[in-house]
């Protein structure tokens, strides 16, 4: 075997791993697999004989194309987009998909990435590297174009943005989907207190639309909450299947057979702090919705 197969056969090993990182930093599933073909377009053309840590080194290769490709995605959006909800991971409702599993460690769930979005790319990839896989700051540094110390404040301003807004769902997943299942009862059966009665008084409601403005939201508190679930219960055309969003509970809402939106839930203390939905047509038509098929 000579050093360009063996290469082809780490990366291989590797690349579970390298979607995880490249998923935390885009929050997109295409641009995520062409962050990862990107990398080995570089690796291959890489001399590795003196790489020590294979697995760090290959790391920071894909933290740079992820990088790169996020500062020309801020370049490109000529206006910042108000709701923005990252590309879900959809497993049936009864467990997660092995494949899935390496992309959805350390509960990745929407509402932690919706708040990455928020991010600036440095700030990203500084949280993303340093917080989520150990990437030593010395080494983020140079990506970033800043000394190891302004790089370790890039990620503590990351680190207490994402603290303050991504709330921490509850451990038992069992429990989680009683109070969705109460939730979407109380939608069908059109009943306002028992809706607001599984809601936080806080709760926040995301939906990206894409280019139909017309479905993108962004609402917060119990009562705007519930309305919304109210007004799309009536949508008698719509009909909602049972799925694992990012490994929280979640809903496939179909129309005509086809799917409309993606919608995942966020349980803490019991009550439901967040609700994302991805509503873009566009998107969604993307999504590998066959795991979900019986």
């Amino acid at each position: 075997m000579d050093q360009q197969e063996w290469l082809a056969q780490r990366f291989e090993e590797h690349r579970p791993h390298l979607r995880a990182v490249a998923y935390r930093m885009l929050g997109s599933l295409s641009e995520t697999d062409d962050a990862v073909q990107d990398a080995w377009l570089r690796v291959s053309r890489a001399d590795a004989s003196e790489v020590e840590n294979l697995r760090a080194w290959l790391t920071t290769i894909v933290g740079r194309v992820a990088l790169n490709m996020l500062r020309s995605r801020t370049t490109r959006r000529e206006q910042p987009l108000e709701v923005r909800v990252p590309d879900p991971v959809i497993d049936p409702a009864d467990g997660t998909d092995p494949e899935h599993e390496a992309l959805l460690a350390d509960s990745v769930g929407l509402a932690l990435l919706v708040v990455l979005e928020t991010l600036t790319p440095a700030e990203r990839l500084a949280f993303v590297l340093h917080d989520m896989f150990a990437v030593p700051f010395e080494e983020i540094a140079p990506m970033v174009e800043r000394s190891p110390e302004a790089t370790r404040q890039l990620a503590s301003r990351a680190r207490r943005r994402v603290r303050g807004a991504a709330p921490v769902p509850d451990p038992d997943l069992t429990a989680q989907w009683e109070v969705v299942e109460a939730f979407l009862a109380a939608a069908r059966d059109g009943d306002f207190d028992a809706l607001v009665a599984v809601l936080d008084p806080d709760v926040v409601l995301r939906a990206d639309g894409g280019g139909l403005t017309e479905l993108s939201r962004h609402v917060q508190g119990a009562a705007a909450v519930a309305g919304q679930a109210l007004f799309w219960s009536q949508q008698v055309d719509l009909t909602i299947r049972h799925a694992l969003v990012n490994g929280a509970p979640g809903i496939v809402s179909l129309r005509d057979g086809r799917a409309f939106s993606v919608g995942a839930f966020t349980v803490k203390n019991g009550k439901i702090v967040e609700v994302d939905f991805l509503a873009d047509p566009e998107r969604i038509a993307r999504l590998d919705l066959n795991v979900l098929d019986d």
